[in-house]
Formats: C-alpha cells, sequence, structure tokens
C-alpha cells in the first residue's frame, strides 16, 4: 500500500513527491527495467507546477517580485496554467502569452484559475518556430509594463531549482538509476535532474529525446510538429550539452502510439510528449538489457489533450 501524504497548509505544499511506477506490459523482453515518474499527481496535472513554484519563490527570497506586481509569462499551455495556480494561491495577476494551436484544455485551464489570456493565433495547425518567436515577443511586450515581473522561462535559471526534486525523489525510490531520459522544453528538468543524479553517481546516462522534424539539439534545422511543450526551434538558453551524454531524435507517430498504448496497456492516461519520453525510454532500455533501470517522466495528464486527435 502507497504511504498516505500528509495534510498541507495549502496547493503549493501538494506540488512534488509523485509516484514512480514500473511498466510491465509495453517493455519488449531482455530489456532494462523501465520506471516513469507520474508527474500528473501535481496539482494542474504536470509537471510545470514544480518550475512555477520555484520561479516565483526564488523571486520573491530576492525581492525581485513582491506584494501587488504582476507576473508576466509566455507559454505552451502547461507553464500558464501551473503559474496560474502559483499566483492565485500567492494572489499576484498573472498575464500569460499562448496560441490556439495548443490544446483548449490547457487554455481554458489557465482562465479557470484566474489568468489574463492573450491568444497568438496560428497559422496552420502545428506549432512552429515562427509562432513560439511571436508568442515570446508579445509576452516581453506587456512585461515592460510598470510593475510586471517577467518569469522568462526559457531564460530563468530558476527553473533549475523546482526541477531538483524529481532527481532527489528518484533516488529515495530507487535504489540505482543507469539513465534518465526527459525531452527538453526550457531544459529546466533535464538540466535539474541531471545535476542531482550526475552528482550522485557520475556514469548515470542522461538521455535529451527531440521531436526528429525538429531536432535543433542534434544540429538540424528547426521544423514544425505537434508535440507540444518541446521543440521551440532553438537550442534553450540553459541547456548545458556537457550535462547530458546523448541526445535522440524520436518520431512524433511512433510516441503518440507509444502514449496510447501506455494508457491501454499500462493505466498511465498522459500527453504526447510523454509518450515521446517512453518511447525514448523503451529504446534506451533494450539496448542496456537486463539488470539495468532506465527511468522516465509523465509529463503531465492525458485529459489536458481529449479535444485533439491524440486518443480520438
Amino acid at each position: 500500500m502507497s504511504a498516505i501524504r500528509p495534510a498541507t497548509n495549502d496547493t503549493l505544499e501538494a506540488i512534488g513527491n509523485t509516484p514512480l511506477v514500473r511498466l510491465n506490459k509495453i517493455v519488449p523482453a531482455d530489456s532494462a527495467d523501465v520506471y516513469v515518474k507520474m508527474e500528473m499527481f501535481n496539482p494542474t496535472g504536470s509537471y510545470k507546477d514544480r518550475m512555477a513554484l520555484a520561479l516565483i519563490e526564488e523571486a520573491e527570497k530576492r525581492g525581485d517580485l513582491r506584494p501587488g506586481m504582476t507576473v508576466v509569462e509566455y507559454t505552451g499551455g502547461s507553464t500558464g496554467s501551473s503559474l496560474a495556480l502559483v499566483c492565485s494561491v500567492k494572489g499576484y495577476r498573472f498575464q500569460v502569452v499562448c496560441s490556439d494551436a495548443f490544446a483548449q484544455e490547457k487554455l481554458r485551464t489557465m482562465e479557470a484559475l484566474g489568468a489574463d489570456l492573450t491568444i497568438e493565433p496560428r497559422v496552420g495547425g502545428e506549432i512552429t518556430p515562427e509562432l513560439w518567436q511571436r508568442i515570446i515577443n508579445h509576452a516581453r511586450e506587456l512585461a515592460e509594463q510598470p510593475g510586471a515581473y517577467f518569469t522568462d522561462q526559457f531564460n530563468n535559471r530558476d527553473a533549475q531549482a523546482g526541477y531538483r526534486g524529481i532527481g532527489r525523489e528518484l533516488l529515495a525510490q530507487l535504489p540505482r538509476v543507469d539513465a534518465y531520459c526527459g525531452m527538453v522544453g526550457t531544459a529546466g528538468m533535464i538540466m535539474g535532474v541531471s545535476a542531482v543524479l550526475k552528482a550522485a553517481r557520475a556514469d548515470t546516462m542522461i538521455v535529451a529525446p527531440e521531436p526528429s522534424t525538429s531536432a535543433v539539439l542534434s544540429g538540424g534545422e528547426p521544423g514544425n510538429h505537434r508535440v507540444e511543450g518541446t521543440g521551440a526551434g532553438f537550442v534553450p538558453p540553459g541547456f548545458d550539452y556537457d550535462a547530458v551524454d546523448e541526445i535522440r531524435a524520436i518520431d512524433e507517430e511512433q510516441g503518440r502510439e507509444t502514449a496510447r498504448r501506455m494508457a491501454r496497456e499500462e493505466g498511465i492516461f498522459s500527453g504526447i510528449s510523454s509518450g515521446c519520453n517512453v518511447l525514448a525510454a523503451l529504446e534506451i532500455a533494450r539496448e542496456l538489457g537486463p539488470g539495468h533501470t532506465v527511468v522516465t517522466v509523465a509529463v503531465d495528464s492525458g485529459l489536458k489533450y481529449l479535444a485533439g486527435d491524440l486518443y480520438f
């Protein structure tokens, strides 16, 4: 039986300490064990809750963010929902820029949590580098207003402070982690987790999957895709090549099929990037073989993708 979580003083104290689940049915024979960190157990159903809390609380500690100020951010959806949650609890106004290229569930969640949402319209149905740049530029304009604090997730190293918690939890949950993989959005998660796991055991393999149609980390050209939360078309400023052992291009359609298999065979209901994460983990598990342990992350809940074509 799982340990019962203690009562918390507010919603923010419920962030983190998420379950770790072993995959049993979709892992091929003669493979390493594969475990998935279930980040949909965070309050908004996303690992971004960890980053949002760190972005706000680190700024408060420095005095950069004070009562009465407005928080401003650009987002593909999940960061906006997480920041909206944190700002609602702490009493900050939150202005966020997103696009209708992202899941409608994410847009509505931000508004439900009190965010002031601005939409940059998509051109076609895909997430493009040009769209991302428009979203970011619009947020920068909003951040110039008096009393604004720009969390600027791609350029804010405070994010790593939030994600180190995943690494610490993994060390407490497993006796050994041979490989860890996680797709790159802001790069905060893979940098934060890598720092903790590498400090505990230097030969832990850290892999950064990315969409094969926009394999910028691998040195390719930016391109279009439909994997929300990753593949922005540029190398995030916080990404350090020395902190990873491998960058692996992942086929988006195979990642989508993996997400569907996770739901139907393992009971793990997650999104597209989570399917790509697990696809990469399965590949690594086959390469390492029995006697090893591979860990990845189900970054959010499949409830955010029911209006799209992932499951239907």
